[in-house]
């Protein structure tokens, strides 16, 4: 069965993926159940982001998701249901505390506790720090291509438009207080409240006890902690914001949020929001809680530290679509969001597209391209890997991309970076890639003796080769040499019975010739380096280490 589309065939398609287990289908159809409960003409996705640190990947893994989980809705009603996704800016919480990785921490110091949209912006580009950190976020989505609506806390507080909502809230502000209360340590329960108060003379969020509040009146009051004076405000229009967690509940309330997903950090979070909103008088979205992003040293990532990979960082280094498919695989499980897993999504992303045209209709599916491509990924035109790119860079020291598509072009014959411009991007990232990560821990082991009788009985056996020979004629060489002590693996066989060749022979000829643990099948690696230029290589090891 090959691919179907989703305008042609919607009801195959929509059986086929009823059947599915790919976890986006599995989501899209708690939401099919939730409309089953309750019809909507119109279901409402939405992720949140915190802007008092620049937009980290964990930011742009939740909107790219979710528009996962959007999609696979669309094919489960047919695309009869109007969806709309909202990225939310919590623009209006407090400035905390001072992130590590902006300038001019210094002037931030003077605004700490105002609102992020009122704290200038230390990049000095643009008219608030939440204002300027809004803006890298929507100009980094909008570059994948999102279909999103970008909604600013500041301004639907400001504008009116949560109004209704928190006066809901004050209403029934005492059934939120029986939620929220047995959540606090005893402090900080004493002096509690859903509502704060941003200072009309400061212009600071406000963490004080609330004196009184009057429903009728719409406005709650609290004694300044500066003049001592009794101030009283009105809840809505911009003048009080809530504690984060009504302020969720509040959000999906007022908004009618049927889906958002949110990390493992939040399970408690999400539970007391979810009865707030139940409260409120609403039905808290369906969603699922996934897995942190982990550092190089295994610790959780930060916007605030600036730890882990930024979103920028992975695009130097890689193709968007390779950090989309590093977001599909496995999201409830704990991940090391690092460099070295750069290399790998790259190319399993091409292998997956590699086998999609080859797969049935229902193989396809499961595929992670399918939901990376929403149902339409792109024909395989990738004829090297990332990984035999950062191999040539590193045996050739190549600093310049001429140097690369002239191994490239030798080996694939009318390739060019006209012809193939995704393969040329690849080319930048491989060197990028080499030149900050690879070159500063290139390190040569010294071969043994056995070893250098071994490589030199390789570059005899290469220089033997007729110019034009296949990296399948080059490979087999390479094996037939390497078939002697210590390289035999008993339990591995050849065709002809005789034993096989362990990963050790290969890793030893990447660990002497190249200074790296390990790299692509080394007779393709030589059949696009050059028999010549691989010979060359082996009589400067063996030189080095005479």
């Amino acid at each position: 069965m090959s691919t179907i589309d989703l305008a042609a065939n919607p009801g195959e398609l929509r059986a086929l993926a009823e059947q599915s287990n790919a976890w986006p289908f599995e989501q899209a159809k708690a939401i099919v159940a939730r409309l089953n409960k309750k019809r909507k003409d119109e279901v409402l996705f939405a992720t949140g982001y915190g802007p008092s640190g620049l937009p980290h990947i964990g930011t742009f893994g939740e909107v790219a998701r979710t528009t996962m989980v959007r999609h696979a809705f669309r094919v489960l009603t047919e695309d009869k249901i109007r969806t709309r996704l909202i990225a939310f800016s919590d623009d209006m919480d407090g400035l905390r505390k001072i992130p590590d990785n902006v300038p001019n921490k210094e002037m931030l110091e003077k605004h700490l506790g105002k609102p992020l949209t009122r704290v200038p912006d230390p990049f000095d580009t643009h008219s608030s720090f939440g204002a300027h950190n809004n803006a890298r976020l929507r100009a980094f989505l909008d570059t994948f291509g999102f279909d999103y609506e970008f909604a600013s806390s500041t301004d639907y507080y400001t504008s009116g438009r949560f109004d209704a909502a928190l006066l809901r809230v004050l209403e029934r502000i005492d059934e939120v207080m029986a939620v929220m209360l047995p959540s606090l340590r005893e402090e900080r329960a004493a002096s509690y409240s859903p509502f704060l108060p941003i200072s009309p003379h400061t212009g600071a969020v406000l963490y004080v006890p609330i004196v009184a509040h009057d429903v009728k009146t719409g406005t709650i009051s609290y004694d300044d902690p500066e003049t001592r004076e009794r101030v009283t405000l009105p809840v809505t229009g911009g003048h009080c914001k809530l504690q984060w967690k009504p302020d969720w509940a509040m959000r999906w309330f007022a908004l009618g949020i049927d889906y958002e997903m949110a990390g493992k950090d939040l399970i408690d979070s999400v539970k007391l929001s979810g009865k707030i909103c139940g409260v409120l008088g609403g039905t808290p979205p369906e969603g699922f809680n996934y897995e942190l992003f982990l550092d190089d040293k295994g610790q959780k990532i930060s916007k605030s530290k600036g730890n882990g990979l930024t979103i920028d960082e992975w695009l130097r280094y890689a193709s968007p679509e390779s950090l989309s498919l590093f977001m599909y695989r496995e999201p409830k499980a704990a991940k090391r969001l690092y460099f070295d897993v750069i290399p790998r999504n790259v190319d399993d992303y091409q292998q997956f597209i590699e086998a999609f045209p080859r797969q049935d209709a229902r193989q396809q599916l499961a595929n992670p391209v399918w939901h990376i491509h929403a149902g339409h990924p792109p024909a395989a035109d990738m004829p090297v890997t990332f990984q035999m790119l950062l191999t040539l860079v590193s045996s050739s020291n190549a600093e310049n991309a001429a140097t690369l598509w002239g191994f490239i072009g030798r080996y694939r014959p009318g390739v060019t970076p006209q012809t193939h411009p995704k393969l040329d991007a690849m080319v930048g990232y491989a060197i990028n890639y080499y030149r900050d990560f690879v070159a500063p821990a290139k390190k040569f082991r010294e071969p043994t003796e056995t070893e250098r009788v071994a490589l030199q009985d390789l570059r005899d056996a290469l220089s033997q080769l007729a110019a034009n020979s296949s990296a399948e004629e080059i490979q087999n060489v390479v094996y037939e040499i390497g078939r002697r002590e210590p390289f035999l693996d008993p339990v591995k066989k050849g065709k002809d019975g005789r034993p096989g060749v362990s990963l050790d022979w290969f890793n030893m000829l990447y660990q002497v010739l190249l200074g790296q643990e390990k790299g692509p099948r080394f007779g393709s690696f030589v059949a696009v380096y050059g028999l010549q230029n691989a010979v060359a290589m082996i009589d400067g090891a063996l030189a080095r280490s005479g």
